[in-house]
């Protein structure tokens, strides 16, 4: 499994606009349904960083690409933020329960 971490920072005056661009994305995940694929936005506790996490089956295509509501929110990114996406590669070490919403 491929597991990729991406964080950035907004201008404070776009963070309503970025919830919506993303907003937007996970409407359309969940209209086209990619299998292998878990995707993740968390906003952090100061309410202008946010947290982006995808997982990727080993042997899935990755589908954001095909994304046309992605496309837009990647658009205008580095205008929106005041520090821009650092993307990281990451290794799991262990995890417990990690979709809660997902387990009823």
């Amino acid at each position: 499994m491929q597991t990729t971490i991406v964080r950035y920072k907004l201008k404070a005056d776009r963070v309503a606009e970025n919830e919506k661009l993303v907003q937007a994305v996970y409407a359309e995940l969940s209209e086209s349904k990619p299998s292998g694929f878990d995707y993740s936005t968390y906003k952090l506790e100061d309410g202008l960083s946010f947290v982006h996490i995808a997982h990727l089956a080993d042997g899935a295509k990755g589908p954001l690409s095909g994304i046309k509501a992605f496309q837009e929110f990647q658009q205008g990114i580095r205008d929106r933020c005041e520090e821009l996406p650092v993307v990281t590669k990451a290794t799991e070490v262990g995890s417990y329960h990690t979709n809660l919403a997902m387990q009823d």
